[in-house]
């Protein structure tokens, strides 16, 4: 079994929207996780009117937001360094998960909007492609400290998920394939090297 170099677990970078159609270019979204958010009712005595800007929109500093998910992929690297595996994983996961509905929530108000107002639709549709690509970059770093852990059994369904997610030419969806490849799990190199292709009759 192939273990893995720690040194090969990249820290997240911030990853740029690209243009997209319904299917994002060949990045699917993944089926949705909704979570019920309690709102407090009119009534209740915590209710205050908001006194600064920022206050009308607290998911910029929640959790479930993209800086949130990109703290859970800090922590999570922070995990890794430190060898505390199981910490990266349950870290990974949460990102994983909040990236995820966010792309499915994102899309669903571009479609919403769609042949209403173009600017939000597309606004809406980038952003996304962006959360779909961070889910897939959080879920390839789960697989490879899944392999650090010695656990080729749960880094290969993610692996091949990222696969399907990305399109086997993009660069993400090649270095999940790579990993596929060196666990053993295909046997069959992509992409191949121009030497090995079949003589043309």
């Amino acid at each position: 079994m192939v273990s893995l170099n720690l040194t090969r677990i990249v820290p997240i970078a911030v990853l740029v929207s690209l243009g997209a159609t319904t299917v994002f270019h060949g990045v699917r979204p993944a089926p949705t996780y909704a979570q019920s958010i309690e709102v407090p009712e009119s009534g209740s005595e915590d209710t205050q009117a908001p006194t600064d800007t920022e206050d009308l929109r607290p998911l910029a500093q929640g959790i479930f937001s993209i800086q949130g998910g990109q703290r859970l992929m800090a922590e999570a690297n922070s995990a890794v360094s430190n060898q505390n595996y199981a910490l990266a994983v349950d870290k990974l996961q949460q990102a994983r998960q909040v990236f995820n509905q966010l792309s499915n929530f994102y899309q669903e108000l571009s479609a919403s909007f769609s042949g209403i107002d173009t600017r939000i639709s597309n606004s809406q549709r980038a952003q996304a492609l962006e959360t779909a690509q961070m889910r897939d970059e959080a879920t390839y770093q789960l697989a490879l400290v899944h392999r650090a852990q010695n656990k080729p059994e749960l880094a290969v369904p993610l692996l091949v998920q990222i696969v399907r997610s990305q399109n086997p030419t993009r660069e993400l969806g090649q270095k999940a394939y790579q990993q596929l490849f060196e666990l053993g799990f295909v046997d069959s190199p992509f992409p191949r090297n121009p030497d090995d292709a079949a003589p043309t009759p």
